[in-house]
This record gives structure tokens, C-alpha cells and sequence, in this order.
């Protein structure tokens, strides 16, 4: 990859709409624009449009009135629209890279794996659209019969976070829109050009006036706060943090809406003293250092065993270590910037709380001076129990490794956490694998792997990480009601 040039970056974002996508009508908001950030630089990319309550009134009003014609919409067109969407994000991999690297700072080659997986579940549920069926049976006294069927649960609003711009909508739309819901789409304000550019592409693709309708807001609270309150409202989809999520969920009570929550993550990343240790290290850096740590699926903390767990932090930190940190357009670069100087600080914090309490940085626990959000990779070791970052999610490149001396004391210290995303376990022994894997209170566990995002398989967590699932068959059932209707013959 060759550096890109500053006419290629203007050239990209140039191609945005920056406004408000309301019945299939690009509008300005009514509260002006609001600036988006390169955090490479701290430099403004553009200004987008800010919405007003109005304005989100106005995208729910939009839903509502397509809503009943698009739930009747035949299944088979509703998945072309997908795969016509899939087939232009693919065709379109190089720009819309660029863009999600302006806007969120991750590597041009990270983005462009972002954008494959993305893109992926518009051709899933363009598949699982013509998929949808109910049952009929037999009533136990043979005297009628049983239906069910499977319908839309209504006007959706989707909430989708800053650190994976793409990806996070296309799990939530590509279900609802082969469900044959309408919905409301709010990105974070950090980082709102790769959905809008995803809006464009839905509406060539033929997306109906009225089924997404995509709002950008500098205040999420006081733009979506009436829709949840809204009677029309059906059900509400958000990813971010458990503490955000508490709080929707409170104000979706009133109306008893359908809710999904993808929320915060601690992950624990467990490595047996039989287990392969560089398999294990690579798997590290994957689980680690994706997103620049900026994933609820990131690995939060390292339970190593204790015969191997210095090897393991050595090795970790030489991969860490020589990884080169800088603008993800540049040529070489392996580490972004983090999200924000807030991110940043909450970083440094939590290293410098570490540290504080005698914990040693193998490599890194500094920030970087100059233009940017930039942490450098570190790995701590002889971390204390009392370390603040063994129960925060650091959301950033800091490795935590901690020794553990037996099997039933690895399980006990990976579940010792509210949150129950996901875990990762390396071992080369069936039956440990088994047993840990069935012990583990979480939703999701990479076995031998530091990857578990695939959109043919249910995403979600148990405990303070939420409920409900994205991806997989799984999926579209969050955006489906059973009816039953009882036969007498």
C-alpha cells in the first residue's frame, strides 16, 4: 500500500452526503451541522447535519407511513435489495476504506476488513429473507389446529457506536430490512460518514423511500429520547456501553419495546501450560490489537498459566512492540490512533493506575506527543488483583498478563467479572477445552482462535454485556413476531 494522497482523502469525503435521510429525501438538520474529527490529526474532516427533535420525529414519521406496504413487500425482492447493496460495498471496498480510516483512525487494511465483514451480512440476510416460515400442527387433542406465523415487529430504531462504523449498521439493517421492518438509524456523531455512504448505497440499490431513515445528531439523548417514547416504536437495537444501555433500557420500559443490547465487554484471554505458545501469542495480537483495542471483543485481560506465562508475555510484547504506530493511510502502519483525547486519557489512566500499584510495562504505557490520538502498544505484567484495568474495559492497546496456577483458578478469575461477552481459550486438551468452554459465563468463546465475528454466527453476551443476538440464523428472530392463531376444524 502506498501513502494516499491529501486530493484522494478530499476526493472521498467530498462524495458524502451530509445531510439527513428522511422518506427518501436528503434534508438539512435544524440545528445546523456538526464537525467530524480525523483523530489521526485532531484535524475536521467536514461538517455533517445536525438533527433536531423534529427531525427525528420526522424519520420515525417516515418509517411508520412505509411501514405496513414494506411488511408486505415479497421476501425475494426485499433480499435482492440486500444483495445489490452487498455487491456495490464489495465493488466499493477501496473508497469506503479510506473514508472509515478518516473518520475512526483504524489501518486502510483494518477498514478494508471491516468493510468485507460488513458488507457480509447484507448477503446473509439477503438469503435469510426468503427464509422466514411458521409451523402447522396437530392439536394434542385432535380436535383443531395449531398455526403460527412469523411477522415484523414494526418501525425499528437502530443505535450504532463509533468503532465500527459500517459493520455495526449493516447487523441491524440487513436483519430489519429482510425482516420487513422500516427503521430509524442513528450513528455515533464521531464517526457518521461510512453510514451515510451506506444509505446512498441502499437508496441505488432500491432500497423504498421511507424503510432506513438516517438521522445524525450531536446530542444522542435529546434527538432519539422522544422516539423511544414514541408509541409507534417497536423495538430498539444499540451498541455501546452498559452504562448507555441501563439507561434506554429504562426509557424503553414505558412503552415495553423490543430491545437488543450489545453492550460493554471485559474479555478474558486464558492460555493453558499445554497449549502452543506462539499459536497462542498470534492469537493474542489478533484479539488484542484489532480496532487498536477499540472492541467490545477485544481481549481485556491475559490469565496465563504461570510455567509459561513469561514466555508468553515476552513474546506478546516483541509483537506488540514492533508493531509501527501511525495514520492509518500511511504506508506500513499497524496502529491507529484511539477514537478521541477522552478515549486516550481513560487509557493512560488506567495504565498509570497499574503501574501505581506495581505493576511493570514489558513495552509501551506511554502516549505519544504530537497531532493525534496515539497510545503505543503495552504489555504490563505482575499486575495486581486491585488494578482498575482488570475490571474496566480498557477499549485501547494495553495487554494486562496475569499468571494463574490451576485450571479451576483460570475459570474462576475469566469469570470474575460482570460483563460476559466473550472469552478466548488456547489449549491443545480436549477435554479441558470442553470443560472450560462449557464453565466460561459468556456468549461467545474463541477456542484456539482470537476471532469470533462471522455473520452466519449469533453475536451477543450474557450478564452486563446485554441481550439478543446479531448474525446467524438467530438474527432476523430479533426483528420477527410469532402470531398464533388457533384453527377449528
Amino acid at each position: 500500500m502506498s501513502t494516499i494522497t491529501a486530493s484522494e482523502e478530499q476526493r472521498v469525503v467530498e462524495q458524502v452526503p451530509k445531510q439527513l435521510y428522511i422518506g427518501g429525501q436528503w434534508r438539512d438538520g435544524a440545528k445546523g451541522t456538526l464537525s467530524v474529527e480525523d483523530p489521526a490529526t485532531g484535524e475536521p474532516l467536514c461538517e455533517v447535519a445536525d438533527a433536531s427533535t423534529d427531525d427525528a420525529r420526522a424519520a420515525l414519521d417516515a418509517a411508520d407511513e412505509a411501514g405496513p406496504e414494506w411488511s408486505r413487500h415479497p421476501p425475494r425482492e426485499r433480499g435482492e435489495v440486500l444483495r445489490r447493496a452487498f455487491d456495490a460495498i464489495v465493488s466499493r471496498q477501496d473508497e469506503l476504506a479510506l473514508l472509515m480510516t478518516l473518520e475512526m483512525g483504524k489501518t486502510i487494511a483494518e477498514s478494508k476488513a471491516e468493510i468485507a465483514y460488513g458488507a457480509e451480512f447484507f448477503r446473509w440476510f439477503s438469503e435469510q429473507a426468503v427464509r422466514i416460515d411458521g409451523r402447522y400442527a396437530v392439536a394434542p387433542n385432535g380436535q383443531g389446529r395449531l398455526l403460527t406465523l412469523k411477522q415484523p415487529v414494526g418501525p425499528c430504531l437502530l443505535i450504532t457506536p463509533w468503532n465500527f462504523p459500517l459493520a455495526m449498521g449493516t447487523r441491524k439493517i440487513g436483519p430489519a430490512i429482510a425482516a420487513g421492518c422500516t427503521m430509524v438509524v442513528k450513528p455515533a456523531q464521531q464517526t457518521p460518514l461510512s453510514m451515510l455512504m451506506l444509505a446512498k448505497i441502499l437508496e441505488e440499490a432500491g432500497l423504498p423511500n421511507g424503510v432506513l431513515n438516517l438521522v445524525t445528531a450531536s446530542s444522542s439523548g435529546e434527538t432519539m429520547g422522544p422516539l423511544i417514547g414514541d408509541s409507534r416504536l417497536r423495538k430498539l437495537s444499540f451498541t455501546g456501553s452498559t452504562e448507555v444501555g441501563r439507561s434506554l433500557m429504562e426509557q424503553a420500559s414505558g412503552n415495553l419495546l423490543r430491545l437488543s443490547m450489545e453492550l460493554g465487554g471485559n474479555a478474558p484471554f486464558i492460555v493453558f501450560d499445554d497449549a502452543d505458545v506462539d499459536a497462542a501469542v498470534e492469537g493474542a495480537v489478533i484479539a488484542k490489537m484489532r480496532n487498536v483495542g477499540e472492541a467490545c471483543t477485544a481481549a481485556n485481560r491475559f490469565h496465563v498459566a504461570g510455567r509459561v506465562a513469561d514466555e508468553f508475555a515476552e513474546k506478546l510484547a516483541g509483537k506488540l512492540g514492533a508493531m509501527k504506530v501511525g495514520r492509518g493511510t500511511e504506508e506500513g502502519v499497524e496502529v491507529g490512533p484511539l477514537i478521541d483525547a477522552d478515549q486516550r486519557g481513560k487509557v493512560a489512566g488506567l495504565v498509570e493506575d497499574a503501574l501505581g500499584r506495581g505493576a511493570k510495562a514489558v513495552v509501551g504505557g506511554h502516549t505519544r506527543d504530537g497531532a493525534g490520538y496515539f497510545y503505543d502498544p503495552t504489555v504490563l505484567t505482575d499486575v495486581p488483583d486491585d488494578a482498575e484495568l482488570l475490571r474496566e474495559e480498557i477499549f485501547g492497546p494495553v495487554a494486562p498478563v496475569k499468571g494463574f496456577a490451576d485450571e479451576d483458578e483460570a475459570i474462576a478469575a475469566a469469570n470474575d467479572t460482570e460483563y460476559g461477552l466473550v472469552a478466548y481459550v488456547y489449549t491443545n486438551n480436549l477435554k479441558r477445552a470442553l470443560r472450560v468452554v462449557e464453565r466460561l459465563e459468556t456468549g461467545m468463546v474463541g477456542l484456539n482462535q482470537g476471532m469470533v465475528s462471522n455473520a452466519a454466527a449469533p453475536f451477543g453476551g450474557i450478564k452486563q454485556s446485554g441481550f439478543g443476538r446479531e448474525g446467524g440464523p438467530e438474527g432476523i428472530e430479533e426483528y420477527l413476531e410469532t402470531k398464533y392463531v388457533a384453527v377449528n376444524l
